[in-house]
């Protein structure tokens, strides 16, 4: 992880804009077909060109698309998760936001996870290249919009610079689940963030891991008592 005006991560380091003019088929220097038919290697080189230009098609056209952080299978999760956490560690040093819109610990607060998510989705939308030109204000835009909600969301939670508590969440009278407990919301010291937010990374897999052998389980018990 950076620390000093990191660049922006998850855009391509090239600019694919103009890929039609520029990258429309592939690059054979250093590749010997003089040993192919001449009819073969041809063949060879436009099959070449047509998984090429269908490849690039594909990179072009991908949009972002939100995250739904409930679903994602545990290879997904960490990836996404280490993602997220290089684009808002660019985020905090390029635009110098305080504790109070981004704090150290927003890994562990659900409702930062969620907005920052978002956010970034929204900006590599925006950023893409093949987005239109008004898109990067647009994103500005809505980002000041989401900063206000980041304060919002910081002032509820309770983190702050230096510490940490677990969100509190209003028990409702006979509305919660039979199994579901308050989180103990005790004040913790912020001291070394990187190695608690990879100790939340480790957590969140093993969890959904665990989650996905259990839906499995169900599963195959079903399955097997329809059988027998």
């Amino acid at each position: 992880m950076t620390t000093n005006n990191p660049a922006p991560p998850g855009l391509p380091d090239t600019d694919l804009s103009d890929a039609g003019s520029t990258a429309s088929e592939p690059d054979f220097d250093g590749i010997d077909l003089s040993g192919l038919p001449a009819d073969v290697a041809e063949k060879a080189k436009q099959f070449a060109k047509q998984t090429f230009q269908a490849d690039l098609a594909k990179s072009l056209t991908a949009v972002a698309r939100p995250i739904n952080w409930r679903t994602l299978p545990p290879a997904d999760l960490e990836h996404e998760l280490l993602e997220l956490n290089g684009w808002v560690d660019w985020l905090r040093h390029t635009y110098g936001l305080p504790a109070q819109v981004v704090p150290p610990m927003w890994h562990r607060h659900p409702e930062l996870l969620w907005e920052l998510s978002a956010l970034r989705q929204h900006w590599l939308f925006c950023f893409d290249p093949q987005a239109k030109g008004n898109q990067a204000l647009a994103w500005h835009h809505d980002f000041s919009v989401a900063c206000e909600r980041l304060r919002v969301w910081v002032t509820i939670s309770g983190t702050r610079l230096d510490r940490d508590r677990p969100t509190r969440i209003t028990a409702w009278p006979g509305g919660e689940a039979e199994d579901w407990t308050e989180p103990d919301t005790t004040e913790r010291p912020v001291a070394k963030r990187t190695d608690d937010f990879l100790a939340f990374v480790e957590e969140q897999v093993k969890a959904r891991i665990a989650e996905q052998d259990a839906a499995i389980r169900e599963i195959v018990n079903i399955d097997w008592s329809e059988q027998s």
